[in-house]
C-alpha cells in the first residue's frame, strides 16, 4: 500500500514553487539565438540564478521567499563590457581628469585649479587630454604646463593612455635629457634641437611613469570602489580588465574577500610573467560567485592612432615617413602567444593600425594547428585592418573585440591620419560578421564614457553625440540594434569564456539585470543615449539604486 501511494505521489505534478520573484515589469531581453523577448516577471533561486521568465499572463509561485515589485519599470539584461580598466577607471576619476576639456586654456584652467586644491601632494596626476579635440594641431609642451605648475612634478595621460605630458620639473625627476636614448616602442617628442618637449609616446611614458609615487594598497581601494559604483551606475554588471597588474589582483582579491566586490571582472593579465604568478599552471577558477576570474593575458601590438603610434602598412597621411610603433617583433610576438597558450591562457592583442593587426592574424595563422581546441583568440580594437586580411579574422573563430564610440570620436582624426583610399577597413563591424567573426563590443573606459547605452546608439547610427556626420559615417558598416545588444551581453560573455555564468536571462545564468528608465529597443538613438540606470541587480541582489 506504501508504494502503491509513493507512485501515485509521484505522479502528481510539482508544488508551483520558486524562491524569488521580480515582478511587474515591462521585461525585454534576447533569447539565446539573440531574438527580442518580452515578459513581466523573473524568477530567481536562492543562488541568483535565472529560473525562467514570466508572460503577463501566467500564473506566479504561490509559495516565495521574498518577491520584488518593479512597479511597470523597464528591465533588461545587465550590459558587459568587453574592453575596460577597471583601476584606470577609478584613479582617473579620483584624479585630475580633463576628459571634458575642450581647449588648451579650458585644460590649463583646470589644472591651475587642481594644482591649488591639492598643494601637499608631491606629484600631480591625471589624465583625459586630447590635442585632437583642443583642435591644437600638435602636442601641447612641457613650457605651457610650467606657466601652470613649476615647482613640482606633473604627469598627464593622454585620453587612449598611449602618451603623457609632462612639465619641466617632472622631467628633471626622471633625469630626462636630450640624451635621453628613445625605447623601443616608443617615442620622445622634441623640438628642432632635440631637446624633449614634454610628451612621452607608448614605450617612452615608462621613463616617467616609473617616477611617479606608488598608489598605497588604501589608494586602490578607494580607486577600486569609485570605478565600480561608475560602472554600476552606467548598466555594467560585467567587465574585462584589459591588463590587470599583480598589485590590480590582490585589490580585486581584498575587495572579494571583504564582500565588497559587486561587478564581475574578468582579468586579462598585463603580461604572461603576471599570468603566471597568478595562475601558476594555467587560469584560476571563477570566484566569489563568478565575480572574478584571470583567465587571459593582453599583448600590444602597438599604439594608438590619435599619437600616430598605430603600426601602418604605409606612412600616415598627415606625418610622411612615419608607419607609427611596433612593439614586438614577429618573434618576440610568437613567443609570448605561445609561452601563454601552452598553459590554457587565452590570448588578448591590442592591434590598432593594419600592419599590426596583420602581425596578430599571421602569429594566430602559425600558433593555431599546435594549440588547438577552444581558444577563442581575441584582437583588441582591430580598428584599421587591410580589407584583404579581414576573412582572415574568420579562419581561426578570431573575436574581434572593438568599441563602437571609438568610431564616433575618430572619424575626423582616421581621415586625416589615412587619407581618402585607406578607410575601407576601418572600425569594419559588419565586415568582421561577414568574415565570420563574433563582435564584442565594449567602451575602452576610461578613454571613453564606460557608457554602454551611447556605444550601443553608435553601433547602428555610425553618429556622434551631435548627430554628425549625417547619414553615419561609412554606414555600411553599421549593425542592427539587436546585434549591437548582443555584443554587448552574451558574445561579450563568450568572448571571456563566460557564457555559462552570465550574458543574458536565459535559465541557469546569473541573474544580472538593469531597471532602467526606457525601452532601449523602441528609443530613438539620441533617446538611447540618455537611458538612464535606475537600479543594478547581479545574481539576483541589488547592488546599487539610484538616489
Amino acid at each position: 500500500m506504501t508504494a502503491v501511494l509513493g507512485a501515485l505521489i509521484a505522479l502528481l505534478p510539482a508544488p508551483a514553487l520558486a524562491d524569488a520573484l521580480v515582478d511587474n515589469v515591462e521585461g525585454v531581453a534576447l533569447d539565446r539565438e539573440g531574438r527580442v523577448v518580452r515578459f513581466t516577471g523573473l524568477l530567481l533561486t536562492p543562488d541568483g540564478k535565472v529560473v525562467r521568465l514570466l508572460r503577463r499572463d501566467e500564473k506566479r509561485p504561490d509559495r516565495l521567499d521574498w518577491r520584488a515589485d518593479m512597479r511597470g519599470r523597464v528591465m533588461i539584461p545587465g550590459m558587459i563590457d568587453a574592453h575596460g580598466h577597471v583601476m584606470d577607471l577609478g584613479f582617473r576619476a579620483l584624479s585630475l581628469d580633463l576628459s571634458g576639456t575642450t581647449s588648451l586654456a579650458d585644460a590649463g584652467a583646470r589644472i591651475a585649479a587642481y594644482a591649488a586644491a591639492n598643494g601637499a601632494r608631491a606629484w600631480l596626476t591625471g589624465g583625459g587630454w586630447n590635442q585632437e579635440v583642443w583642435k591644437l594641431g600638435r602636442y601641447p609642451t612641457a613650457a605651457e604646463l610650467d606657466t601652470l605648475v613649476a615647482g613640482k612634478p606633473v604627469w598627464l595621460s593622454r585620453a587612449d593612455g598611449h602618451a603623457g605630458w609632462a612639465n619641466s620639473a617632472a622631467m628633471r625627476a626622471a633625469g630626462i635629457t636630450a640624451r635621453t636614448p628613445t625605447p623601443a616602442g616608443g617615442r620622445i617628442e622634441k623640438d628642432a634641437r632635440g631637446n624633449p618637449t614634454g610628451v612621452f609616446v607608448d614605450a617612452a611614458m615608462a621613463l616617467i611613469e616609473k617616477h611617479v609615487p606608488a598608489a598605497t594598497p588604501r589608494d586602490r581601494n578607494a580607486a577600486f570602489l569609485k570605478a565600480q559604483d561608475l560602472l554600476l551606475s552606467s548598466g555594467i554588471t560585467a567587465t574585462a580588465d584589459m591588463g590587470t597588474t599583480g598589485e590590480d589582483w590582490l585589490t580585486y582579491r581584498r575587495m572579494g574577500d571583504a564582500g565588497a566586490l559587486r561587478v564581475r571582472i574578468m582579468g586579462y593579465a598585463s603580461g604572461v610573467e603576471v599570468a603566471l604568478a597568478v595562475g601558476g599552471t594555467g587560469p584560476t577558477p571563477w570566484l566569489y560567485g563568478d565575480r572574478l576570474r584571470l583567465g587571459g593575458i593582453k599583448l600590444y601590438a602597438d599604439g594608438a592612432l590619435g599619437s600616430r603610434g598605430a603600426w601602418l602598412k604605409a606612412p600616415y597621411a598627415d606625418a610622411p615617413g612615419n608607419t607609427g610603433l611596433p612593439f614586438l617583433t614577429d618573434a618576440q610576438l610568437l613567443n609570448l602567444m605561445s609561452r601563454g597558450a601552452m598553459d590554457g591562457w587565452q590570448l588578448a592583442v591590442h592591434a590598432i593600425g593594419d600592419r599590426a593587426n596583420a602581425q596578430v592574424l599571421g602569429a594566430i595563422e602559425e600558433l593555431a594547428p599546435t594549440y588547438t581546441g577552444d581558444r577563442r583568440w581575441r584582437i583588441e580594437h582591430a580598428q584599421i585592418v587591410d580589407p584583404a586580411d579581414i576573412a582572415r579574422f574568420g579562419r581561426n573563430g578570431v573575436i574581434a573585440s572593438m568599441q563602437p564610440v571609438h568610431e564616433s570620436s575618430d572619424w575626423r582624426m582616421a581621415e586625416a591620419r589615412l587619407g581618402p583610399t585607406r578607410l575601407a577597413g576601418a572600425y569594419a563591424w559588419t565586415s568582421m560578421l561577414r568574415a565570420g567573426s563574433r563582435l564584442a563590443f565594449g567602451s575602452d573606459y576610461p578613454v571613453e564614457s564606460p557608457s554602454p547605452f551611447v556605444n550601443w546608439a553608435v553601433a547602428f547610427t555610425r553618429t556622434d553625440a551631435q548627430g554628425q556626420p549625417i547619414g553615419g559615417w561609412r554606414l555600411e558598416e553599421a549593425v542592427s540594434r539587436d546585434i549591437a545588444w548582443k555584443a554587448f551581453t552574451s558574445d561579450a560573455a563568450y568572448a571571456g569564456f563566460a557564457e555559462e555564468k552570465f550574458g543574458g536571462l536565459t535559465p541557469g545564468l546569473r541573474a544580472d539585470f538593469l531597471i532602467v528608465d526606457r525601452d532601449p529597443t523602441l528609443a530613438s538613438p539620441e533617446a538611447l543615449r540618455q537611458t538612464r540606470v535606475l537600479e543594478t541587480w547581479v545574481g539576483g541582489e541589488k547592488v546599487w539604486e539610484q538616489r
